[in-house]
């Protein structure tokens, strides 16, 4: 990944998107986000979701759970706080700016951290995987859907070119599962528990990592 990312530029990527973000992503993005929000409210209703962005997928979880959303994009986050407003969201307690590599929580605060679509663009993966774990209870779940890059061949030789482009929008798209199992193996806290993939193409995936229970 030799692209170099900004959370300033990130933000930034992002706010351009915001006036379109639902109608490029929301059809395309749709049954990974459900997937992820099943696999969340499985594991308990304290739940953190890590850019939320317009806060599209907000109205499909239950009334049972908990959600504070987090973002970079102000933008975003204005659009997000008025689909609760419009939508009545009651179940929403809380949509905040927040930087995924420096979360403004308490250890331990979340049952499941949800993060869709979002480890790939941000400028530190591996240091916002950290802060999902540390905010995840013991017995709780990290909860990814993720672009998996192809290791080699065409398609891989794509996505390393386009690096240089895309990094600009705020995402990458060479981005190799292989940083997840690494991030994994450094750790002695977390567990892989699942990873399959989801539409479209077969290009992401829903990766499910568990924080071991502390005894």
């Amino acid at each position: 990944m030799t692209a170099v990312m900004t959370t300033d530029a990130v933000a930034t990527a992002y706010d351009r998107w915001a006036p379109v973000y639902d109608l490029v992503f929301g059809p395309v993005f749709r049954q990974g986000r459900l997937a992820a929000i099943r696999a969340a409210e499985a594991v308990g209703p304290r739940i953190l979701e890590v850019g939320v962005g317009t806060g599209i997928s907000l109205p499909h979880y239950s009334q049972g759970s908990l959600i504070t959303g987090v973002d970079l994009s102000d933008d975003m986050l204005e659009k997000a706080r008025t689909r609760v407003r419009r939508q009545g969201l009651s179940n929403v307690q809380a949509i905040r700016v927040g930087d995924a590599e420096a979360l403004d929580f308490a250890t331990s605060s979340y049952d499941a951290v949800v993060a869709q679509y979002v480890v790939s663009a941000v400028p530190n993966p591996t240091r916002a995987l950290d802060e999902f774990a540390r905010v995840c209870r013991p017995g709780g779940e990290i909860i990814i859907t993720t672009r998996v890059s192809a290791d080699k061949g065409f398609r891989g030789g794509v996505e390393k070119a386009l690096m240089p482009i895309t990094s600009r929008l705020g995402f990458r798209t060479d981005f190799p599962f292989t940083l997840y199992t690494d991030w994994v193996a450094t750790r002695d806290d977390v567990e892989l528990v699942e990873s399959r993939p989801i539409p479209p193409l077969g290009h992401f995936s829903l990766v499910r990592i568990a924080k071991k229970d502390a005894a």
